[in-house]
């Protein structure tokens, strides 16, 4: 009798189980869709199927097994070991006979390719980026919104991919970081001469005093962050101006409203043109990480793959 290695000993089937010799091929493609949408609700529409069902069949293939397949969390599902080593092993054949069967790849998502991320990113960095893709006939549907709401639609089957501000919490969402976004402490030129001719123009905090603050929100989260990080201080003015986003923003202060920090990706074209003026140059400015979230099953999907990879690609400039 041959010895065998941990690796192929503790198979799909997990140590404290094995599939049936004849495993129901329903339950396995149940299975695979919850894995691929990370909830039970998000899989039973592409199953055709109610979500009590969906359940059921997962408490029978995990009696089957005799082990857990899915830890349940407040909002969706996380794969165990097992769940990973399971989908490994039945993901190319499940999608070899659905394609056979005319269905394309289980849960995998068709296309169009669901895109999310922040506003202003998606206008000035990300379309750009992807505009030869959509010459080639990818077909994208961009979505706008928090990092918050854009992981739970994510959880839940309704993007495929999204730009979030931070890593997702848990292992159910793989995620890369993107690219590192600079923000930059920017006026209208006419403000920049009036900061410089100030009698106290050496201590710039100083100077800044009597500058009104522009900020989409009324606690001035990216401003405080600035002063925090670069100047060591807190800050202690109130916000001039708030408008709902940072394009209004930069709109609001190209227009000579006051002062704010921006992202580069969003000023840059302005500070090129002079039409703003940079305030401070710091050795380290404040930045913030982006990470490309990619939902389960995603890989199914060729063009989602495409759309992926050319996100990679552009970032190392961005």
């Amino acid at each position: 009798m041959k010895n065998r290695t941990p690796e192929t000993s503790e198979t799909a089937a997990g140590v404290g189980g094995q599939l049936p010799a004849h495993a129901d091929l329903n339950l396995l493609r149940t299975f695979l869709a919850v894995y691929r949408a990370g909830t039970f609700t998000a899989a039973a529409p592409v199953l055709g199927l109610s979500q009590p069902t969906v359940t059921a069949q997962i408490r029978t293939l995990e009696q089957q097994t005799g082990r857990e397949l899915f830890t349940r969390l407040p909002r969706g599902v996380e794969p165990t070991p097992l769940a990973h080593a399971l989908a490994a092993q039945t993901a190319g054949p499940l999608d070899a006979l659905a394609a056979l069967e005319g269905g394309g790849p289980l849960a995998g998502p068709a296309t169009p390719v669901h895109l999310a991320g922040p506003s202003e990113l998606l206008c000035v960095r990300v379309l750009p980026a992807l505009a030869h893709l959509a010459a080639d006939g990818v077909q994208l549907r961009v979505a706008q919104g928090l990092p918050e709401p854009l992981l739970e639609e994510l959880r839940a089957g309704r993007h495929d991919l999204v730009i979030a501000t931070r890593r997702p919490r848990g292992r159910a969402l793989e995620s890369v970081p993107l690219a590192d976004e600079e923000y930059l402490l920017v006026a209208a030129p006419t403000w920049a001469e009036r900061i410089t001719a100030h009698p106290q123009a050496d201590d710039l905090c100083v100077a800044l005093r009597e500058v009104p603050l522009v900020s989409y929100a009324e606690d001035l989260p990216i401003v405080r962050r600035y002063w925090r990080t670069v100047f060591g201080k807190q800050l202690t003015s109130r916000a001039a101006v708030t408008v709902p986003n940072l394009y209004a923003v930069l709109s609001a202060v190209n227009a000579g409203a006051g002062i704010s920090v921006l992202p580069r990706s969003l000023c840059q074209e302005y500070l090129d043109s002079g039409r703003l003026a940079l305030l401070h140059e710091s050795e380290e400015p404040p930045l913030n990480t982006l990470f490309l979230v990619q939902r389960p099953g995603t890989e199914a999907n060729p063009d989602a793959i495409r759309v992926r990879d050319a996100l990679q690609r552009a970032a190392r400039d961005w």
